[in-house]
């Protein structure tokens, strides 16, 4: 069984990647985003990235920085099949994911201009805000010295592929699905 996690910035193509591993390559699809998402909304408060972040940081600081990736794990493991987890954001879900073994980190980026029409295109309720506020909600989320905050540059930086999604869909995927046949010949010949 491989585990993918992928991490990148926002609006980068994390779900064009997931999308790609499912409808291709047979992946089981988790998101950190889903896990959020029931746990705001069991608490009764609005779906948006402000809630997304206070929620997430709150249960790592309660009870891990890995804590919400080691969840989703835990039900990948449970299918027995490969398995892409969504929206890593701290370097602890990093260290936790790569000790279960058989775990590729994949992160994604593209320019923050390109980034930002996608979420517009995309329309998702955490996505509804202006190019300011777009900016300040990534520079928020790209450094901290808080072990259970966001930290998308170190987990850029930990990544075991950096895909750069300023051109196309197409272009994207074959670069994926590149490094998966790779990855899957290295595990079909593990002394190579």
């Amino acid at each position: 069984m491989i585990i993918i996690g992928i991490t990148g910035t926002i609006g980068a193509g994390k779900g064009t990647i997931v999308d790609y591993l499912l409808r291709c390559h047979d992946f089981v699809h988790f998101s950190v985003r889903g896990f959020l998402s029931r746990e705001i909304e069991r608490r009764a408060l609005p779906v948006n990235r402000d809630s997304m972040v206070i929620v997430a940081n709150e249960l790592r600081a309660a009870h891990s920085p890995s804590y919400i990736v080691d969840c989703l794990f835990d039900e990948a493991r449970m299918t027995g099949k490969n398995s892409v987890i969504e929206s890593i954001r701290t370097p602890g879900e990093v260290a936790s994911l790569r000790e279960k073994g058989n775990f590729y980190l994949f992160a994604v980026d593209a320019e923050p201009f390109t980034r930002y029409t996608r979420i517009q295109a995309r329309k998702s309720e955490t996505d509804m805000i202006d190019y300011e506020t777009f900016l300040e909600n990534e520079a928020r989320e790209m450094t901290s010295d808080d072990p259970n905050h966001q930290n998308l540059r170190r987990c850029i930086e930990m990544a075991d592929f950096v895909f750069s999604n300023d051109g196309t869909i197409q272009q994207l995927e074959e670069a994926v699905g590149g490094v998966i046949a790779r990855i899957a010949s290295e595990n079909a010949n593990p002394e190579s």
